[in-house]
Formats: C-alpha cells, sequence, structure tokens
C-alpha cells in the first residue's frame, strides 16, 4: 500500500495528469446526461482470473476527481472492496463497489480502470513467474522497461505479485551496461570510474556478455556481475569462476527453461524487463451504475 506521503507527493500528481489528459474541456456525455449532482453506487467485477493489484489507486482517482467537481456535502465518495491487493480473483467475482457523485463515477471510470488493470496484470503476471522461483533462494527483480510516468505504480504492481524492485531510477544505484562500458573504455576501467565516483554505499553492478568480460569484472571488483543473454552453459561456467566473489543477476531470454536450470547454480537474481513491458492487462469493468439517493444538487 502507498504510505500518505508517498501518495500525495508522487502518485497524485500523476493521476491528476492522467484526468486532465481524459478531460481537456469538459466530459460532454457525462454533462449531457447528468447535468446535477446525485449520489451514485456501481460494481467493480472481475472477468479474469488473475491477481488484484491497485484499489488504492483505483479509488484515489475517484477522490482527486471529486475535489474538482462541486456537490452536495452529503454526497461522499468512497470504496469498499472485498479483497485486497495481492488476492486471487476469479472471472465474475463482484472485488467491490464504489459511490460517490454520480458525475464523477462517469468521469472517472477509465482512468481508474485504466490503472487498476495495468497493476493488476503486471501483478498476475509477476506471480506466474515469481511461483516458477519460491523453491530457491534466487529473487526475481523487474528492470526500468516500465510505461513513461507509471513506473510508482508497475514497480508497485510487481511487489505486489512477488518479485523485488532492481533500482528505480538512474540516481538508485550504478548499472554499467554495454554503452558505459564502450564509453569508458573497457570493463574495469569503467568499473574503476564507478568506484572513484560514486558514493561508497552505491553498490556496482556491471553487465557481461561472455566469460571474459566476467573475468575482468571479478578482477576489477564488482559487487553484482549481470549474465546478459548467456546460454544455461555460459551461466554454469561464470557461476563457477565468479564463484562468490560477487552476486550474480541473471538477465535477458528468461524461459522457464532457463529458470529451471538455474535453481542450483548459485545465483542470486533474475531480472525479466517482460515483467512490465509485457504483462497483459487484466480485464475488469465497472457495471450496474445506479441511483442510491433521491436527492439531486443543482450546481
Amino acid at each position: 500500500m502507498f504510505d500518505p506521503i508517498t501518495l500525495k507527493l508522487n502518485a497524485d500528481p500523476l493521476i491528476l495528469s492522467a484526468l486532465k489528459e481524459d478531460i481537456t474541456s469538459e466530459d460532454v456525455s457525462t454533462n449531457s446526461v447528468m447535468p446535477f449532482a446525485r449520489q451514485g453506487k456501481a460494481d467493480l467485477i472481475c472477468k479474469q482470473d488473475g491477481v488484484i493489484c491497485g484499489l488504492q489507486i483505483f479509488e484515489r482517482v475517484f477522490q482527486l476527481l471529486s475535489e474538482h467537481i462541486p456537490a452536495s456535502s452529503d454526497i461522499h465518495t468512497a470504496a469498499e472492496f472485498s479483497v485486497s491487493d495481492g488476492d486471487s480473483v476469479q472471472y465474475g467475482q463482484l472485488i467491490g463497489t464504489i459511490s460517490g457523485d454520480i458525475r464523477i463515477l462517469l468521469s472517472g471510470e477509465r482512468t481508474a480502470l485504466n490503472y487498476l488493470q495495468r497493476m493488476s496484470g503486471i501483478a498476475t503476471y509477476t506471480r506466474s513467474v515469481a511461483d516458477l522461483l519460491k523453491d530457491t533462494d534466487i529473487k526475481l527483480l523487474d528492470t526500468r522497461k516500465t510505461s513513461p510516468n507509471n513506473r510508482i505504480f508497475e514497480k508497485y504492481a510487481v511487489r505486489i505479485g512477488g518479485g523485488t524492485n532492481h533500482r528505480y531510477n538512474l540516481s538508485d544505484g550504478v548499472l554499467l551496461k554495454d554503452n558505459h562500458i564502450l564509453a569508458a573504455g573497457g570493463v574495469g576501467r569503467a568499473i574503476r570510474m564507478a568506484k572513484e565516483y560514486a558514493p561508497f554505499v552505491r553498490k556496482i553492478e556491471i553487465e557481461t556478455e561472455s566469460l571474459d568480460m566476467v573475468k575482468e569484472a571479478v578482477e576489477a571488483g564488482a559487487d553484482i556481475i549481470m549474465l546478459d543473454n548467456m546460454e544455461p552453459a555460459q551461466i554454469k561456467e561464470a557461476a563457477a569462476y565468479i564463484a562468490g566473489r560477487s552476486e550474480i543477476e541473471v538477465s535477458g531470454n528468461v524461459t522457464r527453461e532457463l529458470i529451471a536450470s538455474l535453481s542450483d547454480l548459485g545465483v542470486d537474481y533474475i531480472s525479466s524487463g517482460a515483467l512490465t513491458h509485457s504483462a497483459p492487462i487484466l480485464d475488469l469493468s465497472l457495471k450496474n451504475l445506479h441511483a442510491v439517493s433521491g436527492q439531486v444538487t443543482a450546481p
């Protein structure tokens, strides 16, 4: 769950930006059929089996929108859920309701569902991969391959699905990839330069694509060595050479078969960009909107 400070300082501006994208001047459809404030309620229904994630953000969309649409003090915006983030949900399940000014429910529906479907889809896909590692000590990591301005939501969804967050952004840690190595003039030189520049509290990770690069990284004192797009036989050879002198992350071409081959090689992490860039949404729907009070308030 997002703590209040993170929600207000980081999530709220992004949610408001999404609402502004959807309502540039007015909601013509809603204003046509509902010109006045009226208390209403709608059902949140699951249309696909999966893992639910983003309920707080779903509700927050309507709460923020209610601050910008005047209504009677007797009309309140609130959600009630029968599940929590991380719970498994099934097709046809009623997982909650949202109450508030009908105008708010209509105008916020798509933005709220977009967040909830996307976050639930990531949590669902992450859970399916994390389950493959449940009998190992290997941690499943995400990457920075996220949708622009949605990283805070997508990385949260990875955690809910059973994964672990890699660095959040470029200020969060040192990860020397192929182009950094080329810019520095080699693996060893890149690591030495990072050790001289980066704060001592930062671990230094480097991407390698061959055993020669692995050997150079070990000699230069890398904290974490990423084995990128290596075949299982190469990973086994590299892990045997590293022999605990650095932590090991495997990345690229993360298949079920690859995961099965890594359980006893001493690998510490597996990272997968697919957790965020390729997870399909979880199909959810807001249905059965109806008035729950006879009160109508003129604007």
